[in-house]
């Protein structure tokens, strides 16, 4: 049997740009995918904290340093710039595995910038 577990997640992190006329997915900043250990193409469900979208898409690599967090294509449609998301991917582990398990949590500021990366799940004491 295996169990579908958060993989890592980017949590609160600001909208910087919807592109609409893009094919599809997110665009990260390439940093913020290392740090969350995201890889291009991987499956992800978005989180909008300001108007309860929930949606799924795909991760492109965005230029290292730039903070970018833009949604393209149809999913431009469910934010607006400036809007907060999280970021979350899982992953299906064995029982074995979940005797090690730990989640990445990449948590970040208002300008996108790294505050904390951390194995713990994360209460309401970090809004």
């Amino acid at each position: 049997m295996t169990f579908d577990m958060l993989y890592s997640k980017i949590h609160r992190a600001t909208v910087t740009d919807a592109n609409l006329n893009y094919v599809g997915s997110i665009t990260v900043d390439y940093e913020l995918m290392q740090a969350a250990k995201l890889r291009v193409g991987q499956k992800v469900d978005i989180v909008n904290i300001n108007n309860g979208e929930r949606f799924q898409t795909y991760v492109i690599k965005g230029e290292p340093g730039s903070k970018d967090m833009c949604l393209n294509g149809a999913a431009a449609r469910k934010v607006e710039i400036g809007d907060k998301i999280i970021v979350i991917a899982y992953a299906s582990y064995n029982e074995s595995e979940l005797e090690n398990y730990e989640p990445t949590v990449v948590l970040v500021n208002d300008k996108n910038d790294i505050d904390l990366i951390t194995n713990e799940l994360v209460g309401s004491d970090y809004v």
